[in-house]
């Protein structure tokens, strides 16, 4: 008999998701049967939003029109299910307490969250690497979780139930050159997703981590080629991976097909950690 990934009355709300591994973790847990709420720093009818102080990926995003966040929305509820399309700056506490407010009062609960908001644009050996870059990645990368984990605990802990994935990545369990700041983050989402394992188990709540490694985003393929080239020579599969495959993963953690995993950083990475030669 065949085992399915059922999310059928959960409600989601997933971080970043205006384009890339968001918005692909919002269209797969809807598709396994959740409500969806996107928050992002940026949706398509904002007007004077915050794209520069988070950087140029977020610029260029704005820029091209690679913003989704409400037409990801859009696509959700014609699957059937509900949907937000929320503006949410995670580094923001008022902002962020709001948002959860918000769904929990409109869609019911919220017994999902999936920390994916991040930066990833500085890049420089020690010597370049800014202070102000620096305290702005770990305010979004690793704050920014604190902030939406402590926001939906609560919740979690009145249901019994709960599922947080944090986006860390291989930079953060491998080191990633030049990318002090991001590996650091990235690292510390690992160290977050632990110890939240041991306080939430008691109360029915998971916590895990994605580990991706070279994954075909939007960021990626913004990245040099070359660059890009030898990092996927460094996976055992030797190519890159698609946002599909984490959401996969994703999706997995969330059911109660993983309800006696927590704590796990979960490689979705082609096997770059692995002695490829």
């Amino acid at each position: 008999m065949p085992i399915e990934i059922n999310l059928s009355g959960r409600v989601a709300l997933v971080t970043g998701g205006s384009r890339g591994l968001g918005r692909a973790d919002a269209l797969t847990l809807a598709r396994a049967g959740a409500d969806v709420t996107i928050a992002d720093i940026q949706l398509e009818s904002s007007e004077g939003d915050e794209a520069d102080r988070y950087g140029p990926l977020a610029q260029v995003a704005r820029a091209q029109g690679m913003v989704y966040t409400e037409s990801t929305a859009a696509e959700i509820e014609e699957m059937g299910r509900r949907a937000l399309a929320l503006r949410c700056d995670v580094t923001d506490r008022g902002q962020v307490a709001a948002t959860v407010e918000r769904v929990v009062e409109e869609l019911g609960s919220v017994d999902i969250l999936i920390n994916n908001a991040g930066t990833l644009d500085h890049v420089g050996q020690l010597g370049d690497q800014s202070a102000e870059l620096w305290a702005r990645d770990l305010a979004v990368n690793l704050t920014g979780a604190f902030n939406c984990a402590q926001a939906v605990w609560p919740h979690m802990k009145e249901r019994g139930w709960g599922r947080i994935v944090n986006m860390a990545s291989v930079a953060g369990t491998l080191g990633g050159f030049g990318q002090a700041s991001y590996s650091t983050t990235k690292s510390g989402l690992l160290g977050l997703t632990r110890s939240l394992a041991l306080e939430g188990a008691r109360h029915g709540i998971t916590v895990n981590a994605i580990v991706p490694g070279v994954i075909g985003t939007e960021a990626f393929n913004f990245g040099s080629p070359e660059m890009n080239e030898r990092m996927i020579r460094r996976t055992a599969f030797r190519r890159a991976g698609e946002p599909q495959d984490v959401a996969n993963a994703i999706a997995f953690l969330c059911s109660d097909l993983a309800g006696y995993i927590t704590g796990v950083g979960l490689n979705v990475s082609g096997g770059i950690e692995l002695f490829t030669f």
